[in-house]
């Protein structure tokens, strides 16, 4: 679709019309008329000025063409359209190089640009900032006494790679222990690990379900799993996010329907959902799916990229948390990126599933196998979580990073933000709507010493740009307290405080 007809086609208010603001979304965020009405207007302009420049310059250059002669061009017109002239303006609060570990605080690299943003051109300056954007949730990616020792000896004895896939000579001792404390730590008999978090989704989903059989997503559900499931050769159908009423009406329907076109029973029927949503920072309402998939015999897909190793007494997840059986959940998936401070990912099931994804999964056979050093600081900090490195600092971490989850969110609500995410959830999401606020929110807030990511259309939908924070263990509450005054004050300058703010709140300095 052109930028013309899509700007043509923008529908006016009120109402919101149902495409722009999901059904489920209308649920979470207090979304006001006007201000959908002033965000879309923000849009409006954009393109509009956007296609009378680009009108502009083919009348300048009508002589030149970009594209060789009879080639198509290889860039889809409105994602060139989008890249050139909303996401350059604002590219600087992206892709922000930092020089040193993703810890409570960071060094961010300085940037300066001489063509409007187009390009970006790095300097040896960098910036001391607090950290509200890493997935860093239990602290161990910046170092760690019981971890980094042992991370740095396997680097000794192992290499940095095994330069070989799992099913050659990329399985190494480190690799089957993971295996095995992963399975113990989740509570399912066996496991497998992956070099990708993202490929463990994208690849597994494909090599479990195929043609004839049926994927019911969650539709806030991350891009890897709608990759992994449009791959797969499977319908896919998505039911509204968090909505177990919505997934148990769309069962039925399809169990009496059966395949299209056919009308067969479906081979395989799964069900996909996240532990923690991670734009959302909500909890899945697993104890309700999990009794519906049971009644019409699906299978359960359960992602916790986010809450593995971050939520539950021990750090187990959502089960733990909701009081879920790991034995009722069919499939567990999870990331090494965010809790354990390392790379990579895993799948938990039955032996009988872990034993035919060895021989039927693409990213076993033909991936190089995760880093030994990254496998042992994995192996290292879900012992540090157990307690079995000979202290209670694992418990800590959890106690830390849940309280100050829980502070952190209840005094952004004081403050007068709409801010999305459940509690005990290190995740939670700031509303800006309007695309204007969000390079004014990150740049300002940057310029205070505060480093926080925004996100926007397509990560999002049109009417809910935000600003995603991640809290971590190793922030202190005097951290917390600095971010929040930080925040509170680039909120005002913005105008992001769609709420009254409490008439006590505490004082933030």
């Amino acid at each position: 679709m052109s930028p013309l007809l899509l700007l043509l086609l923008l529908p006016p208010l009120p109402p919101i019309p149902p495409l722009a603001v999901p059904r489920e979304i209308r649920r979470m965020v207090r979304l006001t008329y006007p201000t959908a009405l002033i965000t879309l207007l923000g849009y409006g302009i954009f393109f509009a000025f956007g296609l009378l420049r680009d009108l502009f310059r083919k009348l300048l250059d009508w002589s030149k063409s970009d594209d060789p002669k009879g080639y198509a061009p290889i860039c889809p017109a409105f994602e060139d359209f989008y890249t050139r002239r909303i996401y350059h303006r604002i590219q600087d609060c992206f892709g922000r190089p930092i020089a040193s570990a993703p810890d409570a605080w960071i060094d961010v690299v300085e940037r300066y640009s001489n063509d409007n943003n187009k390009t970006l051109h790095r300097t040896t300056n960098t910036t001391r900032c607090l950290n509200l954007g890493s997935y860093n949730y239990l602290g161990f990616a910046a170092g760690d006494e019981y971890c980094t020792p042992r991370v740095i000896e396997s680097l000794k004895s192992y290499a940095p790679t095994t330069c070989s896939s799992r099913a050659d000579a990329g399985t190494t001792k480190l690799h089957t222990e993971l295996e095995e404390l992963i399975a113990r730590f989740v509570g399912k008999p066996a496991a497998i690990t992956f070099g990708m978090g993202y490929v463990t989704n994208s690849s597994i989903i494909p090599a479990l379900v195929g043609e004839g059989g049926l994927i019911i997503s969650d539709s806030f559900n991350h891009n890897s799993i709608v990759n992994g499931a449009r791959a797969s050769g499977a319908t896919v159908m998505v039911f509204q996010h968090n909505s177990p009423s919505q997934l148990e009406e769309l069962l039925r329907k399809q169990i009496v329907k059966g395949q299209p076109d056919t009308g067969e029973p479906w081979k395989k029927i799964m069900v996909i959902v996240e532990g923690i949503y991670s734009m959302e920072g909500e909890f899945s309402k697993l104890p309700e799916i999990v009794v519906i998939c049971k009644k019409y015999k699906a299978y359960i897909y359960l992602d916790e990229a986010h809450s593995i190793g971050a939520v539950g007494k021990s750090g187990r997840g959502v089960c733990e948390l909701l009081g879920v059986d790991p034995a009722d959940v069919d499939i567990m998936m999870g990331t090494f990126t965010k809790s354990f401070g390392s790379c990579g990912g895993y799948i938990a099931a039955s032996e009988d599933i872990i034993q035919y994804l060895k021989y039927a999964c693409p990213a076993h056979l033909y991936a190089t196998s995760m880093s030994p050093p990254a496998v042992q600081q994995v192996i290292s900090a879900i012992t540090v979580v157990l307690g079995e490195d000979g202290s209670n600092r694992g418990a800590k971490k959890l106690a830390q990073i849940r309280e100050s989850s829980n502070f952190f969110r209840s005094e952004l609500q004081k403050t007068g933000f709409v801010v999305l995410g459940d509690n005990d959830s290190p995740v939670m999401s700031i509303m800006l709507y309007n695309l204007a606020k969000l390079p004014a929110f990150s740049r300002e807030c940057l310029r205070q010493n505060v480093a926080v990511v925004i996100v926007a259309y397509p990560a999002t939908p049109v009417l809910l740009a935000r600003a995603r924070i991640c809290i971590s263990a190793s922030h202190t509450r005097e951290d917390l307290i600095r971010g929040l005054k930080v925040i509170s004050e680039v909120g005002g300058l913005v105008g992001a405080k769609c709420l009254p703010a409490e008439p006590e709140k505490i004082k933030l300095d």
